[in-house]
């Protein structure tokens, strides 16, 4: 039984050692003075900074309020806490709660004479009036992080803060100051081969497109490409292959913006794939940690239990000797008492595993919400494919007008509609959707066939397996309702299904 206990308690340990070692990437809270990991805020910190770096809001808040009420004076860590917790809730758009939390870590920074919390959290609360549109409060904020960056000699936070003061500058359309302070922080970073590099040569990208220097613009774009590839990180690849895109549909290269579209969406998908299996795998592991942790409980109230039985059967057997009668007595009283301690823990752990339940119950009833939001987004999508094709047509002719001056004009605007219905947004965004409630139904549909399935034919099931009429189903894949027709007969015949049955009830079997 203590094997058993010690194993599970292993576990427990095992996973929080590794939350805490996966925070040393984005923190780099270890290289302050006065910070201790012994502290129990450190312990909440590291947990909350990790489920807020895996888009685990909820989870970091919980963390992180757990650290904030054991914080009983200011200290750095206590700075640190408060930026962490407005950075959350700025991520959530939460930004009058981000800011109190940023206006507290400037104060406590400024009492401690901080200077590197000081200096964060005056750009974050610059980031914030950012958002409100206020770019005079923005300027002045950022400003003065600078200023406290330049004195510590914090050369990556001088030049974060000239990319959020180049950003400023780039939403007044003032690009030769962006360009100016997006130039100077490139000055800094350039071949440190990091994240913020690449942002940075984005960010230079963008300004000369925005100027109509779209050549330049595809130059800065390239470099951080093949940064962002030596880098492996899909998330930066989508940006760089979105941002050129851009730019060669600027200069009417839309064969080439459509091949980086494309490649940008491709690796939209695998940066979203990775996100879901990550928070899935942290909310999968802290279910199971919990629940080990509950075991632990019980398993060791019952060794207590165990243990003190036979202390008690020894005593019994001594005392028989002596006062049998008397020692009896305290012994069943004893026994009665230690029942009734034992019978309340177990109604408390029985209550925790009820609450596991029901935990469970909702999961189930999210999933049935998001089966009914699919079905609706479906037909919004139906309805949307329609409506352009209609605004499409009715352009391609206005153009067969005559005398005309605006008949260029439209002409392009019926190309970008053209170009845009044949952009794959819509139905990757359903895709998603559609893996989330039914995650093997593609795979299951494809093992059964008896021959090999089209990407189309893929799709005209997972239509049919949502119960879409015919009619719905040509308006969404731009189709005509005879052309759907043709198409369910095709993959009927490559299904094992009886020729009686219908084909929507054997999707929805599978």
């Amino acid at each position: 039984m203590k094997i058993e206990v010690n194993f599970i308690l292993s576990l427990s340990v095992s996973f929080w050692v590794l939350i805490a070692n996966s925070t040393n990437s984005f923190s780099d809270i270890d290289n302050e003075k006065f910070v201790s990991k012994n502290d129990k805020r450190y312990n909440h910190f590291s947990k909350g900074s990790f489920y807020a770096k895996n888009g685990l809001n909820t989870e970091a808040i919980k963390e992180l309020n757990k650290a904030l009420q054991e914080t009983i004076t200011s200290d750095i860590l206590s700075v640190r806490i408060k930026n962490q917790v407005g950075n959350v809730y700025f991520i959530m758009k939460s930004f009058v709660t981000a800011e109190e939390y940023f206006r507290k870590a400037l104060q406590e920074s400024k009492d401690l004479k901080y200077k590197k919390g000081e200096a964060n959290s005056l750009a974050n609360i610059g980031s914030v009036y950012e958002k409100k549109s206020d770019y005079l409060k923005a300027l002045e904020y950022q400003e003065k992080s600078l200023k406290v960056f330049s004195i510590t000699k914090d050369n990556h936070g001088v030049a974060s803060v000239k990319l959020n003061i180049g950003s400023i500058y780039e939403d007044l359309n003032q690009f030769d100051k962006a360009y100016e302070y997006f130039f100077e922080a490139y000055q800094l970073l350039e071949n440190e081969n990091s994240y913020q590099e690449v942002d940075v040569l984005n960010n230079l990208g963008d300004v000369f497109r925005k100027r109509g220097k779209v050549l330049e613009a595809i130059e800065f774009y390239n470099k951080g490409l093949v940064l962002a590839i030596q880098l492996d990180n899909s998330e930066l690849l989508e940006s760089a292959y979105k941002d050129l895109s851009k730019s060669f549909s600027e200069i009417e290269n839309f064969e080439k913006a459509y091949a980086y579209r494309v490649k940008s969406e491709e690796y939209k998908e695998i940066t979203l794939t990775k996100q879901k299996s990550n928070q899935l795998n942290i909310l999968q592991t802290i279910y199971e940690s919990d629940r080990k942790e509950a075991e632990i409980k019980l398993l060791k109230e019952t060794n207590k239990v165990s243990e003190s039985n036979q202390k008690l059967l020894l005593v019994t057997l001594l005392s028989s000797v002596l006062l049998l009668s008397f020692f009896l007595f305290f012994y069943l009283k004893r026994q009665k008492s230690k029942q009734k301690l034992h019978e309340y823990k177990q109604r408390v752990l029985q209550a925790e595993l009820d609450n596991k339940r029901m935990m469970e119950k909702s999961l189930k009833d999210d999933i049935q919400l998001k089966t009914a939001s699919l079905s609706k987004y479906s037909l919004q999508l139906s309805e949307k494919n329609k409506m352009l094709s209609d605004v499409s047509s009715n352009l391609k002719k206005i153009t067969k007008r005559e005398h005309l001056d605006f008949k260029r004009n439209l002409q392009t605007l019926a190309k970008e509609i053209d170009f845009r219905l044949k952009q794959e947004d819509e139905w990757l965004d359903f895709n998603n959707l559609f893996s989330e409630i039914h995650p093997n139904f593609s795979k299951k549909i494809t093992e059964i066939a008896t021959n090999k399935l089209s990407s189309s034919e893929i799709k005209l099931a997972m239509l049919l397996r949502l119960n879409i009429s015919s009619k719905e189903i040509a308006t969404i894949l731009r189709v005509t309702p005879d052309s759907v027709r043709v198409a369910r007969h095709r993959l009927r015949k490559k299904l094992p299904i009886q020729s009686k049955e219908d084909l929507v009830n054997f999707m929805l079997s599978v």
